[in-house]
């Protein structure tokens, strides 16, 4: 096993460990730089920032617990312990950088009171393809930045961007705006799914492409519920600010940062491809509303990578808007990564839907850990969606779930919307197939371990008259917890609240069970109706 290298900047790289842990790694590893002791890590993946621009570096690691090891040659380079586990190093030099444009420099004070919103967005007007915007420690409040291409923004530890909670001072992003000649549209805002005007994004990006944003700063929407949260079921427009949106951009990265407190969902990307996520981390509290963590919506090239979770909602949900995008556009959300990952106290760790009508294809999530998530996969899906929201090669491998309510979810019959609880949607009956009626394909499952499992193993439900193509189940242990909590596995009607249930399994075409183990249930293993083909 060698070591991996990511991602690199001019001022920092990003490094996976390949140890076989699973987001930790398996032991404490110190970091060792041109034979210089640089840093005591246990995240497989690693974020390495104060580098210096063109520099060649040597990476090497070191079992131990500090830099204080006096387990070095007297060159001073560690006596790698690392053999054992066959880590090798790796070499890498960063790139190119010609100026650093320092917000202070353009007026900001960082002084937790002054408006710092005009000099930090100067110094991205103005900063060079190959330069740096740089944010160093303080706090600076803001009420709404957009970012621009070719954007380098770096926030140093101990940087702040503390955002203004005055709704009257955002700007507005109407949700549709007619073309001249009256035959297009354009699409700047959107909520839950349908172009609607809102509040723009704290933090926006409008057709960039190649962006970085990267460091170890924090960006607070400081929502609370004094502000932005009381009206957490008011659909009232315009809608609340996303923390991170972007619309219609390219080649942005994202790297090592912290968001936190956002007033709706936090991270956004709407119609934009070449994404990428290392080492970030989103924090909401558990009770915030509408809170999810990172929601890319009818996006393509996604890689979410040795990120943090514990949000209000959804930690990960993957969305393509509500019928009329599907019609409008058809745009899917598609070759989708999520890796070395820890997903914690949100309702769903990865979620598909339920706004997906453009359909979600190419999902794969592998080497997680989702701890104390009301479920663990979540696909939302609904008659009426229309027959563009396909749900198709889905791959969940090596995934450790740990007092996580019920492991998989997947409801064909969710009811969302004013219509959700109406006869057409609720219905088990079977309704012709038609323009409204969605599809799921292959759902795959491999090497899950669940652990203190509380209200169901699995519930699987598709519909009568489009039933689930084919789900597989390969080496999947689900145990239950010992004094489980009760609750619903799933938002539909006649699922009623519960604890220590198998297997529910309806309208599936084919489920493959290889080495499937569930225990501690109270009823039956495995109950299916509609299965055409156990095997």
């Amino acid at each position: 096993m060698k070591i991996q290298v990511l991602f690199l900047t001019a001022r920092s790289c990003v490094l996976e460990i390949p140890d076989g842990g699973l987001y930790e790694t398996l032991i404490p590893w110190e970091i060792w730089l041109n034979g210089k002791y640089y840093m005591t890590t246990r995240k497989v993946i690693t974020n390495l920032f104060g580098l210096k621009p063109d520099t060649d570096y040597r990476v090497e690691v070191s079992a131990g617990a500090g830099g204080d090891d006096p387990a070095v040659t007297a060159a001073g380079r560690p006596k790698t312990q690392a053999a054992s586990l066959n880590i090798e190093g790796c070499e890498f030099t960063t790139l190119m950088e010609s100026v650093t444009l320092n917000v202070r420099d353009f007026g900001a004070k960082g002084d937790a009171s002054t408006d710092d919103t005009l000099a930090i967005q100067t110094a991205i007007a103005a900063c060079p393809p190959d330069g740096r915007v740089l944010i160093p420690k303080g706090i600076y409040r803001f009420h709404c930045l957009q970012l621009k291409s070719n954007l380098n923004l770096c926030m140093e530890k101990g940087a702040v961007l503390s955002a203004f909670t005055d709704e009257e001072a955002l700007p507005m992003l109407p949700g549709v705006i007619q073309t001249w000649d009256e035959k297009g549209e354009y699409n700047l805002s959107t909520w839950e799914g349908n172009p609607l005007p809102g509040r723009a994004g704290l933090i926006s990006g409008f057709y960039a492409d190649q962006v970085v944003l990267y460091g170890e700063g924090v960006i607070d929407g400081c929502a609370g519920f004094e502000n932005w949260w009381r009206r957490d079921r008011i659909k009232r427009l315009p809608a609340r600010p996303r923390l991170f949106f972007l619309n219609h951009c390219s080649n942005v990265t994202v790297q090592g940062l912290t968001f936190t407190n956002s007033p709706s969902w936090t991270i956004h990307p709407y119609f934009s491809d070449h994404l990428a996520f290392y080492g970030t981390c989103v924090k909401n509290p558990a009770d915030s509303h509408n809170t999810d963590g990172l929601d890319p919506e009818s996006c393509e090239d996604v890689k979410i990578i040795g990120m943090y979770f514990s949000v209000g909602d959804d930690c990960i949900a993957i969305k393509s808007g509500k019928i009329y995008m599907a019609r409008k556009y058809g745009v899917p959300s598609q070759k989708l990564l999520v890796r070395q990952c820890l997903l914690q106290d949100g309702h769903g760790a990865v979620t598909i839907g339920s706004e997906m009508a453009g359909g979600v294809l190419d999902l794969k999530v592998e080497d997680c850990v989702f701890r104390r998530t009301d479920r663990g996969l979540r696909i939302k899906t609904r008659r009426g969606r229309g027959e563009r929201a396909v749900v198709d090669r889905i791959l969940f491998k090596n995934i450790r779930m740990e007092e996580v309510l019920t492991p998989i979810v997947v409801n064909s019959f969710y009811f969302c919307d004013p219509d959700g609880h109406t006869s057409y949607v609720q219905s088990r009956e079977a309704f012709p197939v038609d323009e409204r009626t969605p599809r799921i394909g292959s759902l795959r499952f491999e090497g899950l371990t669940c652990e203190n499992t509380h209200v169901q193993a699995a519930y699987v439900e598709g519909l009568p008259e489009q039933k689930i193509e084919e789900v597989s189940l390969k080496d999947v242990a689900i145990r239950f917890a010992g004094e489980p909590k009760a609750g619903i596995s799933a938002m539909t009607e006649g699922v009623t609240e519960g604890s220590r249930q198998g297997f529910f399994a309806a309208n599936i075409k084919t489920l493959r069970m290889e080495s499937v183990c569930i225990e501690g249930q109270s009823g039956e293993k495995l109950i299916c109706k509609g299965v055409e083909h156990l095997l």
